[in-house]
């Protein structure tokens, strides 16, 4: 498997990291997506956003982490939270996902996935996993449109979340 490069993450769109300086650009693409936060019943802050730009699953350090920004035209157009290699060494998962409000419904989002997956592929990943909130229909046709399966339902404290996954690789179980 090849190391992850986050500019090979998109075709369409300039790809790079995220920092805690651009915590209150994150944090303005948030916060219009007000139907998000609906269904995991928070409210987005400077504070979660700057936490989730360092938190990591148990086991996995902060150099698998990528929290990447999609920039169109100097505008920042979707933020990315991609864990390398877990929760297996053939597979990335999704963390967080979101576009901004001003491009949705212009299969941007669906691009950005695409692109993702054919990059990740190419690397050697099998896999793709991420949790849907259950109940929000907007994320669960949006994941299952870009070939995302549910596999589980997954108990927390803020409530179900559906692990699906997208399979790269057809020898993937």
């Amino acid at each position: 498997m090849q190391m992850m490069n986050v500019s090979g993450l998109s075709r369409a769109f300039k790809v790079y990291p995220l920092h805690d300086a651009d915590a209150d650009e994150i944090l303005k693409l948030c916060q219009e997506n007000t139907l998000h936060y609906r269904y995991c019943e928070a409210e987005p802050t400077k504070e979660q956003v700057l936490r989730d730009l360092h938190v990591t699953p148990p086991g996995i350090g902060e150099s698998r982490k990528h929290y990447v920004g999609f920039n169109r035209e100097q505008e920042l157009i979707a933020v990315m939270d991609l864990i390398d290699g877990y929760p297996r060494e053939d597979t990335a998962f999704i963390g967080f996902f979101m576009v901004s409000v001003a491009v949705q419904r212009h299969d941007i989002g669906s691009g950005i996935i695409g692109d993702t997956a054919a990059y990740l592929k190419k690397i050697g990943k099998a896999a793709i996993q991420l949790g849907i909130d259950q109940g929000n229909p907007q994320s669960t046709a949006f994941w299952k449109k870009n070939g995302f399966q549910v596999l589980k339902e997954v108990k927390r404290d803020s409530g179900i979340i559906l692990l699906a996954q997208r399979t790269l690789m057809p020898a993937f179980p």
